[in-house]
């Protein structure tokens, strides 16, 4: 599988998703933020969430579909000391939610937390990259999306949550912060999506049909998602033996607070179909900034947290285990290793950005695809 990976230096596709955003109408400043979203998700090694995307979930929704604007209306519609209300009016996802981590982020300085909601607004790639934002300028960063519905409730098939991540950024006296960026299903669709990509089946239970039964055909499991002839499974699977009620109950609070808080759509008000015809999917993202001094000295909380992170890995090993690992370490050691190497691109995403690069008469080869 290795062999047929075309590696391409992160700057070059980086300038590929910059410029190709540009061609299909978003302002300069805008399509940088879009394009650093998603190459970070290439190099922690998030590839379901990085370049992959670039056609499918934004391309294709902005040219194709019509669903997503590539002019981003960012309007403020509630502003009340620690919070806010933002309406995204179906622009770019991560111009809306990098601008709302950076008002929750000024709002925590003045009052120690802060937190911004948002309505109408489109995928907005990794969640952790938000998160980071805030360890960046030494705070803790909360966020949440709600998203497709994907997952079933607990003794149910139908399809009505999103895979809806719940996801923290906490700054430390290591080299990485500790995030844990990922959903509450055992899975999410971009990974499904990756698996399709490279024409793997997915390990049995991550996915359940309308008879409950275990799916493990990528391609098709895509599919039947949408026509809601399949669902994921909650954090922990099926029933409530391995405790799934835990991940079904996490996924409903992400829910809530990507949709009450902002009076946006939920659920099956997400699908993007309408009366037959796809509309914008009106997502709904939380952004929570704590600035860590107003509780104490920042460089003693790094330390202590390091410190426990540190006792964590230092642990004893389960018989025939290598190492343990802390949140976010498998993604620093992914960029390490990807650093000089570059995104590894799998023969169908290489086509991908081929046909954009026809479409819009950009050359490939000024990008190492070719």
């Amino acid at each position: 599988m290795n062999a047929d990976l075309r590696w391409v230096p992160f700057d070059r596709i980086e300038r590929f998703m910059r410029q190709g955003f540009e061609a299909i109408g978003v302002p300069a400043a805008d399509a940088a933020i879009c394009a650093e979203v998603l190459i970070a998700a290439d190099k922690l090694g998030i590839d379901s969430h990085g370049v992959g995307r670039f056609k499918t979930i934004y391309y294709d929704r902005i040219v194709r579909d019509r669903i997503q604007q590539p002019v981003t209306q960012f309007e403020v519609v509630r502003d009340d000391r620690a919070t806010a209300v933002v309406d995204g009016h179906h622009g770019m996802g991560m111009v809306i939610s990098r601008r709302c981590m950076e008002m929750a982020i000024e709002k925590a300085r003045q009052h120690g937390l802060g937190m911004v909601v948002a309505r109408n607004s489109t995928h907005y790639g990794i969640a952790g990259y938000y998160a980071r934002q805030a360890c960046a300028v030494g705070m803790i960063g909360l966020t949440g999306t709600n998203a497709r519905p994907s997952i079933a409730p607990t003794f149910g098939v139908e399809p009505l949550l999103g895979t809806n991540p719940l996801v923290f950024g906490i700054p430390t006296d290591e080299d990485f912060n500790f995030t844990n960026d990922y959903a509450t299903s055992i899975t999410q669709r971009g990974k499904i999506e990756l698996y399709a990509r490279l024409g793997r089946a997915m390990p049995a239970g991550w996915v359940i049909d309308r008879q409950g039964r275990a799916r493990t055909d990528a391609e098709g499991v895509l599919k039947d998602l949408v026509s809601e002839q399949a669902a994921l499974a909650p954090l922990g699977g099926i029933g409530e033996e391995l405790g799934g009620y835990k991940g079904y109950g996490y996924a409903t609070v992400v829910e809530i607070l990507s949709s009450a808080l902002q009076q946006g759509a939920f659920l099956k008000r997400l699908n993007g179909i309408e009366d037959g015809r796809k509309v914008p999917y009106r997502l709904g993202h939380f952004f929570m900034a704590i600035d860590i001094s107003a509780f104490c000295d920042l460089a003693a909380f790094k330390r202590a947290t390091g410190d426990l992170l540190r006792e964590l890995r230092a642990s004893h090993l389960a018989p025939g285990a290598e190492r343990i690992y802390t949140s976010g370490e498998k993604e620093y050691l992914a960029w390490l290793d990807r650093k000089d190497k570059g995104v590894p691109l799998p023969p169908a995403t290489l086509k991908e950005l081929l046909t954009v690069c026809a479409d819009l008469g950009m050359k490939p080869q000024e990008y190492g695809l070719m």
